[in-house]
C-alpha cells in the first residue's frame, strides 16, 4: 500500500494488466480467425430453419458452495494507515480491529513500518503495537519507510529493513517471541536478479522469512476514500464504499481460488494481504461473512506456508510488484484466468487518485 508520503504505484503498468491485455488480444485474434474461416458456412438469417418451440427450461440449480480452504490473514502498515494524522482515530481503529479478530478467534499477524511511529504521537503509536502483541498477535517487519528496492537499491533497502526492527525486535524478544517475518512493500522483491539475491541473503542471514501474498483485493485503494467519508461525517458515503469494497473483495477471492485451481488443480492455503485501516475494522463482520460463505478458515501464516505450493520456485525479478500466484504461473509456464479478473471499480480508483493528489 503506498503511504501518503510515498510515490503511488499507479504509474507502473502491472504485470497483471499486461498479462490481461495479452490474453484479450489473443482472444480477439482467435475470434477473427474463426469468423473468417467459418464465414462461408454460416447461414444468413433468412436461411435459418423455421423457429421451433424450445423445450421448457428449468431454473438453474443454485451454485454449489465452495469447498473448504484455509487462509492466513496478514495486515500491513501498522500502526495504521490514516488519511489525516489523528491519533485518536488510529487508536480506535486498532481497538476495533483487534477486538474483531479476537471475537471471531482469527489468527493474524501485523507488519510494521516503524517510520510511522513518529508521524503522530510516538508513545501511543508504540502502545498500538503492544496492544496487538498483548492480544496474542505477532509482529513482522515491513521496512522502516515503506520504500522500494527499485528506488533505493539493494544496499539502501537492506538498511531500511534493519532500521525497521529497532523497536519491534526487542518488543518481540521481551515477550519471548521471535521476529521472523518480513513483507516487501509494494510486493517489489528486487530488480535485477542480483539485487533480489542480495536482499534474500540478508534476510536469510538475519532469520527472516518472506511473507508471500496469494490473495490481494487492493483494500488500500478503498481505504482513503473511506477515511475521507468517515472523517467528514458522511455516513451514507461510508456505507456505500463499504458495500462496494465487500462485494469486490468476495469476487476477487473467487478469482484467486480459480487461479490456484489453474496452477495446482486445487485450493491452496492462501495468504491474504489486508491493511490496518478503519475500512477493515468497520467492515470486519462483512469480511467474516465472506469467509463463512467462501468456506475459508483463518489459520496462522506459519501453518499456511506448510502447503507444498509455497515450495514452488519464485524466479521473478522484474520491477513490478506482483503476488505469488503470478510468480508461480511464470515458473510453471501456466496461464491464469485473466479473462475474468476485475480491476478495482473505476469510481473508487478515481476517488483514491483525487485524494492522493492533494
Amino acid at each position: 500500500m503506498p503511504s501518503r508520503s510515498s510515490p503511488p504505484r499507479s504509474f507502473v503498468l502491472s504485470f497483471k494488466r499486461l498479462s490481461r491485455l495479452s490474453v484479450h488480444a489473443g482472444l480477439a485474434i482467435a475470434a477473427l480467425i474463426v469468423a473468417e474461416g467459418g464465414a462461408h458456412a454460416a447461414p444468413r438469417p433468412a436461411e435459418l430453419s423455421p423457429a421451433v418451440p424450445s423445450p421448457a427450461v428449468s431454473s438453474p440449480a443454485p451454485a454449489a458452495a465452495p469447498g473448504p480452504a484455509n487462509v492466513a490473514l496478514t495486515f500491513d502498515d501498522l500502526p495504521g494507515i490514516v488519511l489525516k494524522p489523528d491519533q485518536a482515530y488510529v487508536d480506535a481503529t486498532n481497538r476495533a480491529l483487534i477486538g474483531s479478530l479476537k471475537r471471531y478467534h482469527y489468527p493474524a499477524i501485523g507488519f510494521v513500518n516503524e517510520g510511522k511511529l513518529d508521524e503522530i504521537i510516538r508513545k501511543r503509536q508504540i502502545a498500538v503495537l503492544r496492544h496487538w502483541m498483548a492480544a496474542g498477535f505477532d509482529l513482522g517487519n515491513h521496512t522502516f519507510s515503506h520504500s522500494s528496492p527499485n528506488e533505493i537499491g539493494g544496499h539502501g533497502y537492506v538498511a531500511d529493513i534493519a532500521r525497521g526492527e529497532k523497536v519491534i525486535r526487542p518488543m518481540m524478544e521481551n515477550a519471548h517471541r521471535r521476529l521472523q517475518w518480513f513483507r516487501h512493500p509494494y510486493l517489489e522483491t528486487g530488480n535485477p536478479e542480483a539485487v533480489k539475491a542480495e536482499i534474500n541473503r540478508w534476510l536469510g542471514g538475519h532469520g527472516y522469512r518472506i511473507a508471500p501474498v496469494t490473495i490481494d483485493c487492493d483494500d488500500w485503494e478503498f481505504a482513503e476514500p473511506y477515511d475521507n467519508a468517515v472523517m467528514s461525517g458522511n455516513k451514507a458515503e461510508a456505507q456505500r464504499i463499504r458495500g462496494i469494497y465487500l462485494a469486490y473483495t468476495e469476487r476477487t477471492i473467487g478469482w484467486y481460488r480459480r487461479a490456484a485451481q489453474a496452477l495446482f488443480g486445487r485450493d491452496i492455503a492462501y495468504v491474504m494481504l489486508l491493511h490496518d485501516t478503519r475500512l477493515n475494522s468497520d467492515s470486519f463482520s462483512g469480511l467474516a461473512a465472506i469467509f463463512n460463505r467462501q468456506n475459508l478458515h483463518p489459520i496462522s501464516l506459519a501453518k499456511a506456508l506448510q502447503d507444498p505450493a509455497y515450495r514452488t520456485p519464485d524466479d521473478y525479478s522484474g520491477k513490478d510488484g506482483i503476488e505469488w500466484l503470478e510468480r508461480w504461473s511464470l515458473a510453471l509456464n501456466k496461464e491464469l484466468p485473466w479473462d475474468d479478473y476485475e480491476d478495482v471499480p473505476k469510481i473508487i480508483e478515481t476517488e483514491y487518485n483525487k485524494l492522493d493528489s492533494q
